[in-house]
């Protein structure tokens, strides 16, 4: 694999995991809808749906944390990388 060609996947692949928190998240509370429903509908409680609307949410913000947690940890990283490190430059030496 060319270094041309490697920039180009890396963006692909940053659009592919941003659009994969989005997905997650509807999935998520779909599920969770559809959990509550089916619970609703074998048990014959109606706050059942709401317990599973609920369940939904809470994935949902899970996965969002969770993506939270791994930028800061590659802007982390990156903050660490000495070629983005700020440097004190001395005049005096003119």
């Amino acid at each position: 694999m060319s270094k041309e060609e490697e920039p180009k996947l890396k963006k692909l692949v940053v659009a592919a995991d941003g659009l994969s928190l989005g997905i997650s998240i509807v999935v998520a509370i779909l599920l969770g809808v559809g959990l509550g429903l089916l619970l609703k509908n074998l048990l014959g409680y109606p706050w059942l749906l709401w317990l599973g609307v609920f369940w939904g949410v809470a994935a949902a913000i899970l996965n969002v944390y969770k993506a939270y947690e791994r930028q800061k940890k590659s802007l982390d990283e990156l903050a660490n990388d000495p070629r983005y490190r700020h440097q004190k430059y001395d005049d005096s030496d003119d």
